[in-house]
């Protein structure tokens, strides 16, 4: 392939690129759920096939950029459209928390842990899983976080004396995850696992193995998640 030839090729794919996703609109950047996902990927395969892949004609790699981003408008067409269309594309957000309660189906079904799940939260501002009421696992991937209550910043009209709790450890700290005692946070927090076991009998809990989720607060007390054949 000439330079000439090269220098063409890029320029044609670039502004091809460039109109069909202004065309396509900003949704492919802002909301990336999994169609979208695939869509970007593919145009953006496409559009390098186009620029230096000599075996690819320029009228079959213009046919094909045209054609995917047709195929994208239709779907997003029929999201708008068609609720059922909507749900088959993208899905439906997932309720992970609920009235302060992990569900484990929930987080199953979207292929996350604990883990993953306190990292979504701190992305949020909240390092404690007793803090959320309600929390969602958006179709894009993102978690949507509605704080209790009384953890929710206070406005000035509400302002008044307060009183804080005492903060014992610096952040609150998963001390058991599905069943299983971690016993690094535990010596992180110079704890052990009688003390675990001390806590979980005042909280009526016979075994760890009957707990989801449980994290040390700040303030030294103990949250505990339950299973749900426990809650069963």
């Amino acid at each position: 392939m000439s330079l000439s030839t090269l220098c063409l090729r890029l320029g044609i794919s670039f502004f091809t690129l460039l109109i069909l996703t202004r065309m396509m609109g900003r949704k492919e950047i802002s909301q990336m759920t999994f169609f979208n996902f695939i869509s970007a990927i593919s145009i953006g395969t496409i559009g390098a096939s186009l620029a230096i892949d000599s075996t690819v004609s320029i009228r079959n790699g213009l046919f094909a950029l045209i054609g995917w981003a047709i195929f994208t408008l239709v779907l997003g067409w029929l999201n708008l459209k068609s609720e059922t269309a909507r749900k088959l594309v993208t899905g439906d957000p997932l309720i992970v928390i609920k009235d302060g309660e992990i569900m484990e189906d929930k987080l199953r079904h979207a292929r996350l842990d604990i883990n993953s799940l306190n990292t979504l939260l701190r992305k949020k501002n909240v390092f404690s899983i007793a803090d959320v009421d309600y929390a969602i696992f958006e179709t894009d991937g993102k978690l949507s976080v509605m704080k209790k209550q009384d953890k929710q910043p206070v406005t000035k009209k509400e302002a008044g004396i307060t009183i804080t709790k005492k903060k014992v450890f610096p952040i609150a700290t998963g001390v058991i995850s599905d069943g299983q005692a971690m016993t690094a946070n535990l010596a992180k927090l110079h704890l052990n696992e009688t003390w675990l076991e001390n806590q979980l009998q005042m909280a009526g809990v016979d075994s760890p193995e009957n707990v989801f989720y449980a994290e040390v607060q700040e303030d030294g007390t103990l949250y505990v998640d339950f299973k749900e054949e426990k809650l069963d």
